[in-house]
């Protein structure tokens, strides 16, 4: 074989170290952390009416999803508001969410998010059907849900409590667990421990506000992008495929002449199929040797995110997107007149040790010379992250950023349990701790979930 057909088979593109020279694995992290960051993502943040190449005031840009990482993108409106995404069967009673079985995917059976007969999700964000894996992730969360009821039922006696108050206690639960995986695993990760525990233990230092917690076109815009240089061009969904025979690899995204429908060969949304589930053992460490890491935080992007599909366009002008992912990084950092990222870098090191701009050296030949403290605030925390952590974190600035933003949603969220019960800790069981190190993770929930 080749390397022109090695390009084309997205089994090689997993296993022939040779394809990713130029782009290398990231040995700190496993793949299903760049599903679970753009997961947290919807949860914060979601604005249908802005455009790419419209100047907008900052400061006027409306978010439509209150950012209070409480899991708006699952819950919608509750089962009074959003009644369509609970299952109203005796057996459901309106506070379970409703989770198809995926017709012909065997046995055990496999399970999808509910849609209606022209296969749209009938979910609390659309985002989260772009493509299988973050689908499968918020059925993971839908099935998390289900089996917290049946917990508060069982295990915590409210069996004969009215079905609101049951809702009510499963969904703190659920909350919390995910607030503590957010903190403890997915920032800890990508934002190194010392970040964390410095905002954690001696508070935040620029993310502030002065009536409520919003979301910073500095985090959204800017540094919260570095997550594109962690996808890989394929996956492998799960080892079993529909029938039970052998293991399946796909492409991210099909090429661009055949993006309008989803069909069997890429992993987009919007489908139902036999074999459209995940096996989270590719994506989540379960000791059993089989997860796979993501890509390293630099500047170099999978070859997919240069010709992305319409499924993925967010509006609905596709001329309005271009289709390299780059492209519109730059747009965006254009149209809402975000500083250099070596401007903010010098802004924060004034107040914070640790950080130290890049030199324009740090830029090798990646920036046009002289250009150097030009450079956009999402491509500067990808060189930073490369520079000073070898890609397997994001360097002081990012990791700055992001830390504080998402510890300070929680801080200013009267219902997490940052602010009501900082001293709690998870309840809900775990393997064993030494496979991931913390108290409650991803395995722990999607086996809890009954998905892993």
């Amino acid at each position: 074989m080749d390397a022109q057909d090695d390009l084309s088979d997205p089994q090689a593109l997993i296993t022939n170290p040779a394809l990713s020279a130029n782009n290398p694995n990231n040995p700190q992290m496993t793949a299903g952390m760049t599903f679970l960051g753009q997961f947290i993502d919807h949860d914060i943040t979601f604005d249908p009416t802005s455009s790419l190449e419209r100047q907008v005031d900052p400061e006027q840009i409306a978010n439509f999803r209150t950012p209070t990482l409480a899991l708006d993108n699952v819950y919608g409106s509750g089962p009074m508001g959003s009644s369509h995404l609970y299952d109203q069967s005796p057996a459901g009673r309106g506070i379970k969410f409703l989770v198809e079985e995926i017709p012909g995917s065997g046995s055990p059976p496999r399970f999808d998010v509910p849609r209606n007969s022209q296969d749209t999700a009938l979910i609390g964000d659309p985002r989260n059907d772009e493509n299988l894996i973050v689908s499968q992730l918020h059925l993971a969360f839908l099935r998390f849900h289900n089996a917290a009821v049946d917990h508060v039922e069982t295990e915590l006696g409210m069996s004969g409590s009215p079905p609101d108050e049951i809702f009510t206690e499963a969904q703190r639960i659920v909350r919390w667990h995910y607030q503590w995986i957010l903190i403890h695993e997915f920032l800890r990760l990508t934002c190194g421990e010392p970040v964390v525990d410095d905002v954690l233990n001696n508070g935040r230092k620029f993310y502030k506000w002065r009536h409520e917690p919003f979301v910073p076109v500095e985090f959204s815009v800017g540094t919260y992008r570095f997550g594109h240089s962690q996808v890989r061009p394929s996956y492998r969904p799960n080892f079993t495929g529909a029938t039970g025979g052998g293991q399946l690899f796909q492409f991210t995204f099909k090429s661009v002449a055949n993006h309008n429908t989803p069909e069997e060969d890429d992993l987009s949304g919007s489908a139902r199929r036999p074999w459209r589930f995940i096996d989270w053992r590719t994506f989540f460490n379960f000791g059993d040797g089989n997860s796979r890491p993501n890509k390293k935080i630099d500047t170099v992007l999978s070859s997919p995110l240069f010709a992305l599909p319409q499924t993925v366009v967010p509006h609905p002008s596709a001329s309005a997107s271009p289709a390299s992912l780059a492209q519109r990084n730059l747009l965006r950092h254009l149209t809402f007149s975000l500083p250099s990222g070596k401007r903010v870098a010098q802004a924060m090191a004034s107040q914070v040790s640790g950080i130290t701009p890049l030199s324009d050296g740090d830029f090798d030949d990646l920036v046009p010379h002289g250009l150097q403290n030009r450079a956009p605030l999402w491509f500067y925390v990808l060189r930073e992250a490369a520079v000073a952590e070898n890609g397997e974190r994001l360097g002081p600035t990012g990791a700055r950023i992001v830390a504080e933003v998402f510890i300070g949603l929680m801080q200013g969220d009267d219902k997490s349990f940052l602010t009501q019960e900082p001293d709690w800790r998870p309840f809900l069981p775990t393997v064993d701790a030494s496979i991931h190190g913390h108290d409650f993770s991803m395995i722990d929930l999607l086996r809890f979930a009954g998905v892993a």
